[in-house]
């Protein structure tokens, strides 16, 4: 579980960053004028996703680990739990 929250954590920041990058180079670039809703977000998505690809690279790995070892782990429990049944 703790791999699932510093991955989504590392992920909202990236994209917070990124957001902020983007809207203070509109800022820079149209001198201060208001700010459109959409397009920032939309183009703060794609970068922090492209970005996310490779920088949180070892939080992802280490997550995807994690969700291996449980799942391994359930299906070892359910295999002992239908082999006790099978043997009543």
């Amino acid at each position: 579980m703790k791999e699932f929250v510093v991955y989504t954590l590392a992920r909202i920041g990236l994209f917070l960053a990124v957001y902020a990058i983007v809207v203070g180079v509109h800022l820079l670039v149209t001198g201060g004028d208001t700010i459109p809703l959409l397009w920032p977000l939309l183009l703060a998505a794609v970068i922090s996703a492209a970005a996310s690809y490779k920088m949180l690279a070892g939080p992802r790995g280490r997550f995807a680990a994690s969700v291996e070892r449980r799942a391994r782990t359930a299906t070892r429990r359910f295999e002992e739990s239908r082999s006790r049944e099978d043997v009543n």
